[in-house]
This record gives C-alpha cells, structure tokens and sequence, in this order.
C-alpha cells in the first residue's frame, strides 16, 4: 500500500560549504523525523551508508546525490549554475558549453546518464535563470519553488518573477517540470532568519516503500508534493482532476489553522480558490494545466504537481 514519505533534496555537509560533518546532519534529519535524505554537496558524492538492504530500512534512507556547480560568464557577469543530480551512480563533473542554455542542458544530459534525476536549483538566485532560458532546457524533472536559503530570493522583486512564477511560465509553455521544496541547509549550528538552516522544505513523496528505487520512480512520475508545513492526508490527481484532503491537527481547538486552496492555471492565472479541507477540482474542457497551493494560516504552503489535460 502506498504511503507519503518526507524527504530534503538539497543539503549540504562539510564536505563542501556546509558547517556540519555528514553523521551530524543526517542525525538531524532522522530526529526530525525524515524519511529519506538526499546529501547533495558541491561537485561532491558525499556517500554515508547508501545500499542498506534490510527490510526495514533505518531512516532516513540515504539516496546519493551532488549539486552539479559552475559558473558561466554572461554579459560580463559570473552567473551561477547548480543543479540538483538525485540518485547519480558516480560524481558528475560540470561542463562548461558554448553558450548558458547548453551548458545547463549539457549537465542536465550529465546528470541523467549519471542514472539520475535532474533538478534547477534556486532559479533566482543571484538572479541567474531566465524563464525564457529554461523553457529551452529538456531533461530536467525538476525545479525549486521554493528554496530555504535567504539569498535564493524566491519571491521575487518588483521587476523579477518568483520562483512560483518561473514555474509557471515554464508548464505555460507547454513543458512539464515539477515543482519542489528544499531546505538547501548548510548551518546546523545558529538558527536565524538569515542562516541556510534544515527544517524548512521538503517533498513529500507517495511511495510503494521507503526504498531507492521507489521513491525515484515516484518522484520521476511527480508522486509527491512540496511544502514547508502543510501536510497533506490524500492527494489524487489525474490528467483532468485534483483531489486534496489536507491535514489538521486538533489540538488546540480554539486555534485551528485556516486553509485556503489556490489552483493555477495557464500563465498564473487563477481558476479557483476554495477554504474547504477538501478540494476536488476538475480542469475545464478548455484549461491547459492546472496545479494547487495551499496556505495556512500559520505562514505554511505546499504545492500539488500540474495536471495537464490530454
């Protein structure tokens, strides 16, 4: 029986720029109450206990993993590559092509014949990616929309689109790429607004069992959801419809959070908004594609995956 399995993608130890040995920040996620794990330093296959073939696994399962790091020179500016290799078989050297969009696609295409899924980490960071950039990109599976690093600049400014919005120029183009949640942690020490600190975002990935190969298959299928707190009880999702039952939790009764359900469309447009804890929406004869956010009260998101009508 399938059951939702939490996991981060996008962590760093001292291997690379993180402040923490690999035991030390896999001892945090595990107390934490993770899943799975995926370490994923610069340039780096940090390996700590990968292959565990018990039948009950010891979480959190470990899925090897590196962020694929280079700088490219456009108009006169280092701009930043990372990319997110997950489940890579070997460490992928960077490649640097001829121009910015091929050398994304050349580590994308490295990432995948590395046995591994490709994901566009932090779009805006250093406001390096273009929405026009990445809808020429293929491969990838998927990308950051949200980051936990202060500098990833997720929300974009007054002239730059979210990462949200980047996500949606994308699947208005006609591609699709999933949507994902990471801490990008690096700071296991101070925990301040300012600071990469775990705990921030993740995926939650519906899974036949907590084993590598599942919950690769399941991310490759976009079987899961991204958050930063809201968790979810069901999510169904087919080429027309969206079923979500959200998580509460009761207790405090005088409090409860609130929800309130946003489904995107075709260019981030708006299709529906509903505060019921249940949602069923079905994509109209004429929609694109469509995709859920859901609020709290309390300052959480979580994201569904597009569906796109055939």
């Amino acid at each position: 029986m399938k059951k939702f399995y939490k996991g981060n993608i996008h962590t760093h130890t001292n291997k690379s720029d993180g402040d923490e040995n690999p035991i030390k920040v896999t001892e945090w996620y595990k107390a934490h109450g993770y899943d799975f794990l995926v370490l994923t330093d610069h340039n780096h296959r940090t390996i700590l206990d990968y292959g565990n073939t018990t039948e009950t696994p010891v979480t959190p399962l470990m899925i090897p993993g590196e962020e694929v790091t280079l700088s490219f020179q456009k108009d006169d500016v280092a701009v930043p590559i990372h990319i997110n290799g997950i489940g890579i078989e070997r460490v992928v050297e960077p490649i640097q092509a001829e121009t910015f969009v091929s050398t994304i696609q050349a580590n994308v295409n490295s990432i995948k014949e590395a046995g591994g899924i490709a994901s566009i980490n932090h779009p805006n960071y250093k406001w390096a990616y273009t929405t026009s950039e990445l809808i020429q990109v293929d491969g990838a599976t998927a990308i950051e929309v949200f980051n936990g690093h202060a500098g990833s600049n997720g929300y974009g400014g007054n002239t730059r689109p979210s990462s949200e919005q980047i996500w949606d120029g994308i699947l208005s183009s006609g591609k699709l790429i999933y949507g994902v949640a990471t801490d990008d942690s690096h700071h296991y020490h101070d925990f301040t607004p300012k600071m990469a600190n775990p705990g921030r975002g993740w995926i939650c990935v519906e899974a036949e069992s907590l084993s590598e190969s599942s919950i690769m298959d399941s991310i490759k299928n976009g079987n899961f959801y991204a958050s930063t707190g809201v968790y979810l009880d069901e999510l169904v999702s087919s080429n027309n419809t969206i079923n979500i039952s959200i998580r509460t939790e009761d207790d405090d009764p005088l409090n409860l959070p609130e929800y309130v359900t946003t489904i995107t469309g075709y260019d981030g447009d708006v299709l529906h908004e509903t505060d019921s804890l249940n949602v069923n929406y079905q994509l109209p004869k004429n929609g694109h594609y469509a995709r859920a956010t859901i609020k709290s009260s309390e300052g959480f998101k979580a994201w569904t995956q597009p569906i796109f009508r055939t």
